[in-house]
């Protein structure tokens, strides 16, 4: 066998491979000898049809397909031994493909055309610094939370007059029905936040045994909301329209819960802590948490965007939007190709850099990292968080396994998990060599941040 690469500039190179018969003979007569014990033909018992005969009937397709595989394998192991930047899928030459003569030809030539990146290194000392933020959550923040959290564990009270917001309950009456047919009267409940804006005057200001006339349509424009209003099916909730009276028995609305203990048990855990100064401290530590995920998050877009930004990569331009309108089978017209083309450059970049980085480092993903990973996922997604029993890891790590392993998608979910862990295996040494910079930035001033970015 022979290979020959041969490069026409720094992002296009031919890769030239030519077989022999001492290259594919051995494992060819091999699958004839197989298929000869195998075939059944009328006239011959099993096993003894005449060797002259199999290669006859199937000796060009089995030429055809050893030396196909024999080519994917061989390109393949070219490109990884020898570390070639290829990016997109090596194009054979198709015309040099078609004037082959499987039938007298005993030597083949094939030629494969390849996309380079240009060769590019990281040094990390050269780079700019980047910013780590470190959120501080304000009294102001501290404040905001708490009052949502006390509008979450509200208690209910009653009113003495209806306000927007409120649920009033009383008797609901229709004035008027076509001849022959009985009004319509429930005992039901209007929550306000359902009703109609301009509808709302009408019922605002209201006291316990006030008649309110309205027009039912008008109040519920919307079907689901009469049927709610009314307790009736939908279907039936649109036959209920014209004038309608309701008288206020009562008068209920959600009161925000008093800072007191069973409050700080309720969204802490019972005993977590014991008075309002600690609950303050305890939630300004949860908002430091949450936005810290998201300030890891940004850290990480910035490290990805600095070593994008500071490592000069040459890509085939032409090589690559010519492949992508290919492998997409007229999914794409060379314009759309053009238009996505800065953004899918970015990407194909990033990986090379990551690429390099994991290969600088010797990062590697094994099995039991990945079964891990998405061991942890089954935990939070059936909220299996957590101590567990035995049975109940066993449990976990069925899940996990069964989920990497479905072959229904081609085993797609594991190189996912995968392509996660070895991505956030290279983000993470990249922090270590980087200088990274802190900054402490309030909730506000980080979200106008991550709005501007």
């Amino acid at each position: 066998m022979d290979i020959t690469l041969e490069k026409a500039s720094d992002t296009n190179a031919s890769l030239k491979i030519t077989l022999t018969p001492a290259d594919y003979k051995p494992e060819v007569d091999k699958k004839l000898k197989d298929y000869g014990r195998k075939v059944q033909l009328k006239g011959f018992r099993p096993g003894h049809v005449p060797a002259s005969l199999v290669q006859k009937m199937y000796g060009k397709s089995i030429l055809v397909d050893e030396i196909n595989a024999m080519l994917s394998k061989t390109v393949s192991q070219y490109i990884r031994e020898n570390k070639l930047q290829v990016v997109g899928d090596p194009i054979p030459d198709r015309e040099l493909a078609d004037t082959i003569d499987w039938d007298n030809q005993s030597e083949f030539a094939f030629s494969y055309t390849l996309g380079l990146a240009s060769e590019f290194d990281i040094d990390f000392s050269d780079l700019p610094s980047v910013t780590q933020y470190e959120i501080e959550a304000g009294e102001a923040e501290v404040d905001s939370t708490i009052a949502d959290l006390q509008q979450r564990f509200h208690a209910h009270g009653h009113g003495e007059e209806v306000a927007d917001g409120d649920t009033i309950y009383g008797e609901l009456k229709q004035t008027s029905t076509p001849e022959g047919a009985d009004a319509f009267t429930a005992k039901t409940a209007f929550p306000m936040n359902q009703m109609a804006e301009d509808a709302k005057g009408q019922f605002v200001g209201k006291k316990k045994g006030d008649v309110v006339t309205f027009v039912l349509e008008q109040a519920f424009p919307d079907e689901k909301a009469r049927a709610n209003a009314t307790g009736v099916k939908k279907e039936e909730a649109a036959e209920l329209t014209g004038e309608f009276t309701f008288e206020v028995d009562d008068i209920t609305r959600n009161e925000p819960a008093e800072l007191n203990q069973e409050f700080f048990d309720k969204v802490l855990g019972v005993g977590a802590v014991s008075d309002e100064e600690q609950f303050r401290t305890k939630v300004a530590e949860i908002i430091r948490g949450n936005y810290g995920r998201e300030s890891a998050q940004l850290l990480r877009l910035d490290i990805e965007k600095t070593l994008l930004e500071n490592t000069p990569i040459l890509l085939p331009d032409e090589f690559l939007k010519n492949w992508l309108l290919e492998v997409n089978e007229g999914k794409f017209t060379p314009e759309q190709v053009d238009e996505q083309y800065d953004d899918f450059t970015k990407s194909v970049k990033l990986q090379l850099i990551k690429n390099k980085i994991a290969d600088k480092a010797d990062i590697k993903v094994e099995f039991d990292e990945v079964l891990a990973v998405t061991r942890e996922m089954v935990r939070e997604q059936f909220g299996f968080a957590g101590s567990e029993d035995e049975e109940m890891k066993k449990t976990i790590d069925r899940i996990a396994r069964n989920y990497l392993m479905d072959e229904k998608n081609n085993g797609q979910n594991y190189t996912s998990t995968f392509n996660r862990v070895y991505d956030d295996k290279v983000i993470e040494f990249a922090k270590t060599q980087m200088t990274l910079v802190s900054q402490d930035i309030t909730v506000d001033e980080f979200k106008a941040l991550v709005e501007n970015r």
